[in-house]
């Protein structure tokens, strides 16, 4: 192991896991699944942009999906599932995820499913998946009815990181990634959050050493609030701050607006929410500052759109007998308190006037992209 990796470890009900990060990391691969998986049939996950450009030492059955939120279906399940049982895998094998989230969740569903279960291990490719979607063991699915509603808790066994395959990975992408940091600084630490918006510049420059100490940072985060509630019966749900309206708006677009966009955008909106509740004054501003700096345009879809965000809302895992809730930011490191411990009740019109009041803001902020439309 590289004396400069840096390693996190994760605990759950059931153990702990490590995630090693360092640049160059990936050539450890195959080390990495035997130490943690000794001796079981490999097979890997990716998708076909990945395939093309991310390169790995591990010689194992490579199952190729699309790229994008198209497949996380229960169809793309399905077929995965089939696939392996066509190559004669069975209980004594290791699932290794090489992509970003989709594929993380992807093919973390399919290990908690296949024969009752598998071991998976996460190798992110992404910004976005390396700082969030990797670390925690949640796994999911899309409907029709929203983002992630079909899943299962299923820890991997290690996560890998590797920040040196960021130099492939397109810019809006990266962006997505900061922004999950960004979030993770607004609800957890204060230092953190302003850190990022400091070394912004380097960041987005791919500066290497300043993404080692970004995923880090986020991982270590993460770490400490899954551990704390792996099954996001308390404290986890802070990291869903910027998620009510983020997948809304995901939703709204088909998934043609990235995720990390939609968060960002989400994060204004929640915050704008809390002001209009009484707290986080001047918030959804700093906000706009600091991801607009960071290469954010979108904007909001126009007034007449708002009913149909607002359904996706009350659609959100958090929602209860068709209330919006939401993990509301406060002050950066802390979280809004309201009615329970971690979330709050979102009344539809409040949330319709911050909707309205944040794209004011936005406009006036130079925000300028429109989202795609539905």
């Amino acid at each position: 192991m590289s004396p400069a990796t840096d390693i996190v470890e994760v605990r759950h009900a059931l153990g702990r896991y490590p995630v090693e990060i360092s640049v160059g990391g990936i050539e450890r691969l195959p080390e990495f699944v035997e130490r943690l998986a000794p001796g079981r049939r490999v097979a890997v996950i990716t998708d076909r942009n990945v395939a093309r450009v991310v390169e790995h030492p591990l010689k194992a059955p490579v199952l190729v999906v699309p790229p994008g939120e198209a497949s996380k279906t229960r169809r793309r399940w399905a077929d995965l599932t089939d696939r392996l049982f066509d190559l004669g895998f069975g209980r004594h094998s290791v699932l290794v995820a090489v992509g970003g989230g989709v594929v993380g969740d992807l093919a973390g569903f399919v290990a908690a499913t296949f024969a009752r279960g598998i071991p998976v291990i996460q190798v992110p490719t992404s910004l976005l998946a390396m700082v969030d979607a990797s670390v925690g063991g949640k796994t999911g699915l899309n409907t029709r009815h929203g983002k992630n509603l079909v899943g299962a808790f299923h820890p991997p066994s290690g996560v890998l990181i590797d920040p040196g395959v960021l130099r492939t990975l397109r810019s809006g992408h990266l962006r997505g990634g900061l922004i999950e940091a960004i979030k993770h600084g607004l609800v957890a630490d204060a230092d953190y959050y302003d850190w990022i918006d400091h070394e912004s510049a380097a960041l987005l420059a791919r500066d290497p050493a300043r993404l080692e100490t970004l995923v880090a940072g986020s991982v270590r985060i993460k770490a400490g609030v899954v551990s704390a509630d792996e099954r996001e019966g308390g404290v986890r749900v802070v990291l869903n701050a910027g998620h009510t309206v983020g997948h809304a708006l995901e939703r709204w677009s088909r998934f043609r607006l990235p995720h990390g966009d939609a968060v960002g955008l989400g994060l204004i909106v929640e915050a704008m929410v809390g002001e209009h509740l009484g707290g986080g004054a001047g918030l959804a501003r700093d906000l706009a500052a600091r991801l607009f700096r960071i290469g954010l345009r979108a904007t909001l879809p126009g007034p007449e759109y708002d009913e149909a965000l607002l359904d996706g809302m009350r659609h959100d895992k958090k929602a209860l007998s068709g209330e919006i809730r939401m993990a509301i930011p406060d002050t950066p490191g802390r979280l809004a308190a309201r009615g329970d411990r971690w979330t709050s009740t979102a009344p539809r019109d409040i949330v319709r006037q911050a909707l309205g009041t944040a794209r004011t803001l936005l406009t006036e902020s130079g925000f300028h992209t429109l989202p795609p439309a539905a």
